[in-house]
């Protein structure tokens, strides 16, 4: 399979984890001990690294670190904006819009030799 296509695919499902990690206990576990919530988030989190790793590893022997970085970066927003519009119940703003465009920069300059090629 395509080594680009299967990192994003586990980055995809490893963000979608580390999501609910870092903030679905804002939502669901409010009430509840901080201490209690980083450990249920120190749970999810591993299945995350499960996914995370082996996406970084296969990535990295086609990409260059900042290649991935960018990459990972820009599929945590693809990942964040639904979860923060859906599950969270957050309004949509053009600040959401911008952000995407720079991480579209981002992504033009860090794959900008490759693309040119």
């Amino acid at each position: 399979m395509n080594p680009y296509l299967v990192t994003a695919g586990l980055l995809i499902c490893s963000n979608i984890f580390m999501t609910f990690a870092w903030y679905a206990h804002l939502k669901n576990l409010s009430d509840k001990p901080w201490i209690i919530a980083a450990m249920v988030s120190w749970g999810i989190a591993l299945f995350e690294y499960m996914l995370q790793v082996p996406a970084n590893r296969i990535g990295y022997e086609v990409m260059t670190i900042g290649q991935l970085k960018i990459m990972q970066e820009v599929i945590t927003l693809l990942v964040f904006v639904p979860f923060a519009l859906f599950y969270m119940k957050e309004k949509l703003t053009m600040d959401y819009f911008w952000a995407g465009l720079c991480l579209m920069g981002a992504v033009f300059f860090i794959f900008r030799a490759k693309l040119m090629a």
